[in-house]
């Protein structure tokens, strides 16, 4: 199993912050960022290197002052249909030397200082994004305002087909899931580098959104109980360790990427991958499913068990007690499926429905399992997803059912069976955001909508504050010294009882915010989990 322990430094000429906060030392070369308002940025930092369908190695060491005032490129992106307008259609340099990072501190920051950390993932259904996903500097910002300053470190990882090869070869060759190990190098470069930027590598909390939840998720596991971490609580958005199935169940992928690049007749296939020109690669990676496709979250590119990175299927090592004993934070939107789903009109007919949930997501259900999915996600818009909107927004026959479907089994019966696990072993919170329902659509309170309420003050204080706290303090509520922090709502742990059931929720609507309890959906998130932890046991 891949170790999360810090390693020992591999070079001996030590970190040193310099008089001028925009100039840095570390073991492997200097680099000068630049100072924006209150914030100093130093961007495109290389935190290791690899070459294609290679695991990360310490980075090169660097001769000379190196700039650090503009973004690294991007990893790789997978082409994608439709295009998502939530993110950019193009970085503006892409590059597979792509595993660089950004450190964004408060410029008045000591140099014995030592300030907690939040090491933010991207999203993108590990096949889209990049480190420069969100807009850090509002966030460190925030954090000085009400007193509690933070240092935000992004990196990136590698995606899709280069980031997460399958088969046998990449499990002989020790190359799965690179896309985890890149996450888990810029971790332990941290740990060894952030003190000289002024941060505190014993106060770090791991973030990220949609897939950078899922992966910091995925991390979690990894830990295998032992207290010794990179990281010390963590921030989960839209996501968690859901269904990654084992490393050989994408040997198909694989032979067709080989296929693809006519790599059938060498002795080395992978090895025949590594030299195939970049454009002819990607142009073939290009042409497998994507998450628009048919295959939606079934994904083609992502995490897979391969006893290493990935030791066991989630629901077994969660089941087992097998994670990090860490506090968390973790939330959803209310209609997590729609976003996906809005590009699959095949499934237009009740039959297909149970036709497309069968093949593509629960092949080794039986009848009597198929039939009670059709009873908890019924032939009925006024149930499916966005939820709470009648007859209205149903954008095909069965939109809203296969929406409400993807939604429960990818985002929020993962997240569940975590919290009613880990809510007996140290602190959770959990959130919903239900906003959106009037103004967005077929789309509702979509997935990542929440965004603007986490990394900005424009909708309310009450998120950021609340992230801020929980990275300083490990706990998302207000204290006495946060004088300017928002201090009206008081977050109670998950398992603590609300007014109306057992479990409570931060919940933001259009209305406002409040606590209300998590009880939506409980039979059908129940019989999902029921399902996965079968399948994963095989009892």
């Amino acid at each position: 199993m891949i170790s999360l322990f810090v390693i020992p430094l591999l070079l001996l000429v030590p970190d040193f912050a310099t008089a001028d906060s925009s100039t840095v030392s570390l073991s492997y070369g200097t680099f000068r960022g630049f100072v924006s308002g209150n914030l100093t940025q130093f961007l495109g930092v290389p935190f290791a290197r690899a070459a294609r369908f290679q695991v990360p190695e310490e980075p090169e060491l660097l001769r000379g002052l190196q700039n650090a005032t503009s973004f690294g490129p991007a990893c790789p992106q997978q082409a994608l249909s439709p295009q998502p307008v939530f993110v950019p259609t193009t970085y503006p340099s892409i590059s597979e030397d792509c595993l660089t990072l950004n450190v964004f501190k408060p410029t008045v920051t000591e140099p014995t200082a030592r300030l907690p950390v939040l090491v933010w993932i991207y999203g993108g259904g590990f096949q889209i994004g990049n480190s420069r996903d969100i807009d850090v500097p509002p966030v460190v910002e925030r954090s000085i305002d009400i007193g509690e300053p933070i240092l935000v470190v992004t990196p990136n990882y590698r995606l899709s087909a280069l980031g997460f090869l399958a088969g046998k070869e990449a499990q002989a060759a020790g190359i799965s899931n690179l896309g985890l190990r890149d996450q888990i190098s810029a971790l332990k470069w941290v740990q060894k580098h952030i003190s000289a930027f002024g941060g505190d590598p014993n106060r770090v909390v791991i973030g990220g959104l949609s897939a950078g939840a899922v992966s910091a998720s995925f991390l979690s596991l990894n830990n295998n109980q032992n207290s010794n971490v990179l990281f010390r609580g963590a921030f989960l958005q839209s996501g968690h360790a859901f269904y990654a199935p084992p490393l050989s169940a994408g040997q198909f992928d694989y032979d067709e990427l080989v296929a693809a690049n006519n790599c059938t007749a060498s002795n080395d296939t992978l090895e025949c991958l590594r030299r195939v020109p970049f454009e002819s690669f990607m142009a073939t990676v290009n042409k497998t499913a994507d998450f628009f496709s048919y295959r939606s979250i079934n994904l083609t590119w992502g995490p897979r068990v391969d006893g290493d990175v990935i030791v066991r299927d989630p629901w077994v090592s969660i089941s087992r007690g097998s994670y990090a004993k860490i506090p968390v934070m973790t939330g959803l939107c209310d209609d997590e499926g729609t976003y996906v789903s809005s590009s699959l009109p095949r499934t237009r007919l009740a039959h297909n429905f149970l036709d497309y949930v069968h093949s593509n997501y629960l092949p080794a259900t039986s009848q009597d399992q198929m039939a009670q999915i059709s009873h908890l996600y019924p032939d009925d818009p006024t149930q499916g997803s966005p939820f709470g909107t009648g007859t209205d927004n149903q954008l095909t026959p069965e939109f809203k059912r296969v929406a409400a479907f993807q939604g429960d089994l990818s985002f929020t019966s993962p997240r569940r069976f975590f919290l009613e696990h880990a809510s007996s072993t140290q602190n959770v919170w959990g959130w919903v955001n239900k906003r959106g329902k009037s103004t967005n659509g077929p789309l509702g309170a979509f997935h990542a909508s929440d965004t603007p309420i986490w990394y900005t003050t424009n909708e309310t204080t009450v998120g950021i504050d609340a992230m801020t706290n929980f990275i300083n303090t490990l706990d998302p509520n207000c204290h006495a010294k946060h004088l300017t922090a928002n201090t009206s709502i008081f977050w109670p742990k998950w398992n603590t009882p609300s007014s109306s059931g057992s479990s409570s929720l931060l919940t933001f609507t259009d209305a406002g915010i409040n606590i209300t309890a998590e009880n939506f959906r409980l039979e059908a998130i129940e019989f999902l989990n029921d399902l996965r932890l079968e399948e994963a046991t095989g009892k």
